[in-house]
């Protein structure tokens, strides 16, 4: 995942706000990278150390965001639930990636300088 804990230092934290009141960030694209991996939101909630129900909670957020649904989720049981992104959860994800990759590209020079005046940029590690 994009913002997980293996990141490197500076970083870019892009969030997305539409005029509707919702938003996308590193957090719920790492969501939606972990569902479409795992097939599951449990699996994904997993992964990301979060609670099933907060997961279920941001996977329902973004399907109600969007004008179509990008996760489709079936129960449990016997038969094994699972979820999956739909062809617009999968555009989603891809273009929220786009524009992270292409703000850290544009903004990379920035952001070195930023991390060279910051406190502590040479003691790497500690706080």
């Amino acid at each position: 995942m994009a913002d997980g804990p293996d990141r490197t230092y500076p970083h870019l934290h892009l969030r997305l706000t539409f005029a509707n009141g919702g938003w996308i960030g590193p957090g719920k694209a790492d969501l939606l990278e972990g569902i479409a991996e795992t097939g599951s939101i449990s699996g994904a909630s997993r992964r990301m150390g979060m609670s099933y129900k907060r997961a279920w909670g941001l996977a329902e957020a973004l399907n109600a965001m969007f004008q179509t649904p990008l996760v489709t989720a079936s129960r449990g049981g016997p038969a094994h639930g699972g979820a999956e992104l739909t062809e617009a959860g999968r555009a989603v994800l891809a273009h929220y990636r786009a524009l992270q990759a292409r703000a850290c590209e544009a903004g990379a020079a920035d952001m070195e300088a930023l991390a060279a005046l910051a406190r502590g940029s040479d003691m790497a590690g500690r706080k």
